[in-house]
């Protein structure tokens, strides 16, 4: 008898299971909004990395109170089917990680909301002193310099060739790390990605609609692993 690999699924935050991108909220809100627009329109292009993204848009940030960033976090919900999923996935004894090229800030404060602290999750890190933002950067690797937060580096470190993995997302930083695992749930620019480069992809529009597809994949004898992620690893690996 051959028995199921484990699940380990890998969650996009911003916009994902939150129903707006924080961090663009954050930044258009308080800071120059023309100069904001331009510089994440020149990340959707490709013209600059998120790193250098982030420290533009830090660097164009007025003085900020701890109460107004706070009401901004606070006031965007996220999806109301997330709780759904995340007991389904407690149920079936799936592990789920929040891997974000976004920041501990707000990710943290809104999983606390939320009741949802024991989801390990990997961000950038945002501090707020004497009014002033600040970012670090713990996990940027000269290696993937597109990414601040390369969360593939995230995938292999929390997943083996023996798990059968599942990506969640919808932006720019999903595109790369997403072909690491060995199935897609898309929508908006991955959803776009996948298709121009013809990569094989389940559309979704909350967790529930993610939800039922996975319950149907647990009824299966065997779980076809992805070729293109087992390559995707295999030359990671090889090169470090």
């Amino acid at each position: 008898m051959t028995l199921k690999p484990t699940i380990k699924i890998f969650i996009d935050f911003d916009g994902t299971i939150s129903s707006k991108d924080v961090g663009r909220e954050i930044f258009l809100n308080f800071g120059n909004k023309e100069i904001a627009f331009n510089i994440l329109n020149d990340f959707q292009n490709g013209l600059i990395s998120s790193k250098n993204c982030w420290e533009k848009l830090i660097e164009n940030t007025y003085l900020i109170s701890e109460q107004d960033l706070n009401k901004i976090i606070d006031d965007i919900p996220i999806d109301s089917s997330f709780h759904r999923f995340v007991d389904f996935c407690s149920r079936e004894f799936i592990d789920i990680f929040i891997i974000s090229d976004g920041f501990d800030f707000y990710i943290k404060r809104i999983l606390k909301r939320e009741n949802l602290e024991q989801i390990k999750f990997f961000s950038n890190v945002l501090r707020l002193k004497d009014g002033k933002l600040s970012a670090e950067f713990p996990y940027f690797n000269p290696d993937y310099p597109r990414f601040s937060n390369p969360k593939m580096i995230h995938i292999m470190d929390n997943s083996s060739d023996d798990d059968f993995t599942i990506y969640i997302g919808d932006g720019n930083s999903d595109t790369e790390s997403a072909q690491y695992c060995d199935l897609i749930f898309a929508k908006d620019e991955l959803l776009k990605f996948c298709e121009k480069n013809r990569i094989s992809f389940y559309s979704y529009k909350n967790f529930d609609d993610i939800q039922k597809i996975i319950m149907k994949l647990l009824s299966r004898k065997r779980l076809r692993k992805s070729h293109r992620a087992y390559l995707k690893r295999k030359f990671a690996y090889e090169a470090e």
